[in-house]
């Protein structure tokens, strides 16, 4: 019965015709302030950022209230709540009134959600919330999950960055794009893809959950890397079209504006420029969090090697005394 009632909002996304979504298709000429308002309500967004901040929080209090010594740390907190934010800014605000309207405006819808919130709701160490709230009987489940074939490959580095550039190129350079601007359950599960292929992307290199593969930091600082030249290629690809390449912003109706050619090439420079940015960002945080882990290690190195001294000194004082 649980199992044929969460079908159903599946099958009511399911029953809308196609083109039933405007996506911004009626959405006027944006005049500022005026824009700012033009909020949309999408019930299951809603109400999957209110499920997951009221489940997270529930979780920090109670791990909280069980290990007081020990606490859940507060910034991971807000990193967290800035990565539903951030989904919330994607999916609910102006951007999703006008990115059926605009190609440049879906391109920073999908840069939020792949960016931004990804790597916010992983440096928010959801999974070591739940391994630490989880009764015992729970966490030995979820642990045998996490150390399961299935989750040792998706988790793979390789395959993750592939898995995400795969994405990527594989929904700009198909007709499913176009489609998932017609079609509510496409696009509902185009926004999935960006955001798993994302969070599976940038879990090696946040660590603050545990995972099947720990990456040492010059391999991430590669890792990152790497990831420039497919995003630039795909965003000058994307500059340099010679025709639209998806007619439904040929035939939203729009009247105002740049032409949908120039708005597609702005589109592809925000993803060249924005993207190989916020990898550049990435960088320089595994840079400060590389030197955090060296001056934590030589601190205990340190400690341990004043232990040893400490050791030896009691030790040479008490063969004096005894001789």
């Amino acid at each position: 019965m649980r199992r044929a009632l969460l079908l159903i909002p599946l099958l009511a996304l399911l029953a809308f015709p196609t083109g039933a979504v405007a996506h911004g298709e009626e959405a006027p000429a944006p005049t500022f302030p005026g824009v700012l308002a033009e909020w949309t309500f999408d019930p299951f967004a809603i109400a999957g950022l209110i499920g997951a901040a009221v489940a997270y929080r529930w979780a920090v209090r109670r791990v909280n209230v069980a290990h007081p010594g020990n606490p859940h740390p507060a910034y991971r907190s807000w990193l967290f709540g800035g990565g539903l934010v951030a989904i919330g800014v994607a999916l609910l605000s102006p951007i999703e009134a006008y990115e059926g309207t605009l190609f440049s405006v879906h391109m920073v819808q999908h840069m939020l959600l792949e960016l931004v919130a990804a790597p916010l709701l992983l440096a928010g160490a959801p999974i070591t919330l739940t391994l630490r709230v989880a009764s015992p009987r729970v966490r030995r489940r979820l642990l045998t999950v996490l150390q399961s074939r299935i989750v040792h490959l998706i988790s793979f580095p390789v395959v993750a960055w592939v898995l995400f550039a795969a994405v990527n190129w594989g929904w700009h350079f198909s007709v499913l794009y176009d489609q998932a601007l017609e079609n509510t359950a496409l696009h509902y599960f185009q926004h999935a893809t960006f955001l798993g292929a994302a969070l599976l992307f940038w879990w090696p290199v946040i660590g603050a959950d545990p995972s099947p593969w720990r990456l040492p930091h010059p391999v991430r600082l590669l890792y990152l890397f790497l990831a420039m030249p497919q995003n630039s290629f795909l965003g000058v690809a994307l500059l340099s079209a010679s025709s639209v390449l998806y007619p439904h912003y040929l035939t939203n109706g729009r009247t105002w504006g740049m032409s949908p050619l120039d708005d597609q090439a702005l589109g592809g420079v925000i993803m060249w420029v924005v993207g190989d940015l916020a990898f550049l960002a990435g960088m320089m945080l595994v840079v400060v969090m590389w030197m955090r882990h060296e001056d934590r290690r030589t601190a205990r190195l340190d400690a341990r090697l004043a232990v040893e001294r400490r050791t030896g000194a009691e030790a040479a004082v008490r063969r004096g005394e005894g001789g």
